[in-house]
């Protein structure tokens, strides 16, 4: 049972952002360490995860799922340790991940709990980011939604992010020309060395239009946008006749009221006959499994590879997800808050 003298410290939401949301929208509170009720369980979170989706969770805006509440612990799949449990299913030093929040400690139905974490071989980190929704939404965004083809030509925006890193490899082990589309050049170097792309495009510096039309001299087959606005634009100027996009993120968009105005689409997707579709990975929840199994082979295999951005401290959570927004993160955002040893 929890240590009465330990206070859990929990990261609320205090106000509903306007746009992309920053320290000022929360607050980091103590509190008793919670005893878990009948039927649940008390976890000791270890990593927490940071997510760019985080922005539609405190929203005042529609989306897909009901806002974070003011006053309330700020939503977020964590992976931590089963400290007690009062549930048959499980025991004391299980590793699991699950919608725990930004807390230290969180007392939860075991209906919270995603899964046990299995791969042992594996750091516990990875169990959020590239065998976590990051590297499943690139696993089903890429081959159900793009419905992928060897031989192909794949770009991605974010290429060097959690998500878009994932997505070029899945392409070029499936035998694709992939250019990847960041900011910067470090960046521009983890799409190359790390991630493998045949060409990486700064949208920073580079001319759009120009880049492109070099690397993709026979034009685009799939599209695995996680931006929207003036880089998309351009990529949609290429797209090859029959081409799919894969509507992932609009990162580049901070906010949608007013709804922000742009060139429209139509006319490539009719002359091109191409396709465009938005996706949500939860609607694939009943094949997490089969994505994260063949993700994990890929990663011990090196055919996969992964890079972390972790910050120390529960501290550190309110400022995160914005860090996101202005590209200061190489790879997937982490917070640890305890050791996983």
């Amino acid at each position: 049972m929890p240590d009465r003298a330990k206070v859990n410290r929990q990261v609320l939401l205090t106000a509903r952002p306007a746009g992309i949301p920053d320290t000022e929208h929360f607050r980091i509170v103590e509190s008793p360490v919670p005893v878990p009720g009948d039927g649940q369980l008390l976890i000791r979170n270890l990593y927490l995860s940071v997510e760019p989706a985080m922005r539609g969770w405190v929203s005042a805006v529609a989306n897909y799922s009901e806002p974070v509440a003011i006053g309330a612990v700020m939503r977020s799949l964590a992976a931590g340790r089963v400290e007690a449990s009062n549930h048959p299913e499980f025991r004391p030093g299980e590793l699991v991940t699950g919608w725990f929040g930004w807390q230290e400690y969180a007392a939860v139905p075991a209906s919270a709990v995603e899964r046990r974490v299995t791969e042992t071989d594996l750091p516990l980190s990875a169990a959020l980011g590239v065998l976590g929704l990051n590297g499943i939404t690139a696993y089903f965004g890429l081959l159900d939604v793009g419905a992928l083809k060897t031989g192909e030509t794949v770009v991605v925006s974010t290429a060097a992010g959690a998500v878009g890193s994932c997505v070029g490899q899945i392409a070029k082990i499936k035998g694709c020309r992939t250019v990847g589309i960041a900011g910067g050049p470090e960046k521009l170097r983890l799409c190359r060395e790390a991630f493998g792309y045949d060409a990486a495009i700064d949208y920073k510096n580079d001319d759009l239009d120009a880049v492109l039309g070099v690397a993709c001299p026979d034009g685009v087959d799939v599209y695995y946008d996680n931006t929207a606005g003036p880089i998309s634009d351009a990529v949609l100027r290429r797209l090859r006749v029959g081409a799919r996009v894969v509507i992932c993120g609009t990162a580049s968009i901070a906010s949608w009221d007013p709804i922000p105005q742009g060139p429209r689409v139509e006319r490539h997707l009719l002359v091109k006959r191409a396709r465009m579709q938005g996706f949500l990975i939860f609607d694939y929840a009943a094949r997490f499994d089969e994505a994260r199994a063949t993700l994990a082979e890929w990663v011990r295999s090196g055919a996969i590879r992964y890079r972390e951005d972790i910050l120390e401290g529960i501290d550190k959570a309110p400022g995160a997800i914005a860090g996101l927004y202005r590209g200061e993160n190489l790879g997937k955002r982490l917070i640890r808050i305890a050791p996983d040893e």
